[in-house]
């Protein structure tokens, strides 16, 4: 396809190297900080959540502030486990199976959300049952920071020059020094401001003016049907990884099938919300 731009309508892609510093062989860089940065933040504003009694049904968190210090480890493995197996599992399984020691090769990149989601989900379980907390309660808590998370690591994404959008004529596209020359759009900044910012903020105005932390698993449905909804639509100006290319009719990817799910997930933990108050407020595991 053609595309007749002029010159002011492609934004030059910012000279930004992916490795902050490097130190022999070590290397610090931009994606690696995303993941501490968002689980950091995440984990900050988690205790917050949990130590204003008056966001919780019986006037205070069904968790103490240590648990919460001690679950940070098992959702650090959870998001690094599940998003290395995801990827291998749902992208690039074929390599996997030529060489399956690739999967623990997390420095040469490929990590997947809905792997990342999958893993993070087994450690909140696993928690929750271990710590004799309501499941729903900790995965509203984890819900509610996850969108902080999702911001830096598709700011990362950008920086990387991965993870571009479709080629465009839009005046804001990029011509992404790794996605060849036809400018495309920078799908990485949508979900940033989608899965990041909007959701975010839509989360905390039901939190702290909704006071849906009482309605245990709306925020954890908010969400995961927030998410969904928002890769769903950022598919159509993104790029289908190019083993994958499309699934069908030349528009559904990958991304698009494995949010379907999730969608329907999290419109049902809305939907049934109500129902769990009763078992969630009396401390009993749910």
């Amino acid at each position: 396809m053609d595309y007749l731009l002029t010159p002011l309508a492609v934004l030059p892609f910012p000279t930004i190297d992916p490795v902050i510093v490097q130190i022999g062989p070590i290397a610090v860089r931009w994606y690696g900080l995303a993941y501490v940065a968002g689980i950091i933040l995440g984990w900050i504003y988690a205790r917050r959540l949990v130590a204003n009694e008056r966001l919780w049904p019986t006037g205070r968190a069904p968790m103490t502030l240590t648990d919460l210090d001690d679950f940070l480890l098992w959702a650090a493995v959870g998001i690094v486990a599940g998003g290395r197996i995801g990827y291998v599992l749902f992208y690039d399984f074929a390599s996997f199976l030529a060489n399956p020691l690739s999967i623990f090769a997390v420095w040469t990149g490929g990590m997947s959300f809905h792997g990342g989601f999958l893993g993070t989900t087994i450690a909140i379980i696993l928690f929750a049952r271990s710590r004799q907390i309501p499941a729903w309660t900790l995965l509203d808590t984890v819900a509610a920071v996850v969108p902080v998370g999702l911001l830096f690591g598709r700011l990362a994404n950008f920086i990387n020059s991965e993870l571009w959008g479709r080629p465009t004529d839009v005046p804001w596209a990029f011509v992404f020094p790794t996605g060849g020359p036809e400018p495309r759009h920078p799908s990485q900044l949508y979900e940033a401001a989608l899965e990041g910012v909007v959701l975010f903020v839509v989360i905390w105005l039901l939190i702290h003016f909704g006071r849906k932390l009482k309605q245990p698993g709306f925020i954890a449905g908010t969400f995961v049907a927030g998410y969904a909804a928002s890769r769903i639509f950022v598919e159509f100006f993104r790029e289908p990884d190019a083993h994958i290319g499309y699934l069908s009719g030349g528009w559904l990817t990958m991304g698009m099938l494995l949010s379907l799910p999730m969608l329907a997930a999290g419109l049902w933990a809305m939907a049934t919300a109500g129902g769990r108050k009763a078992a969630s407020t009396s401390g009993a595991p749910s």
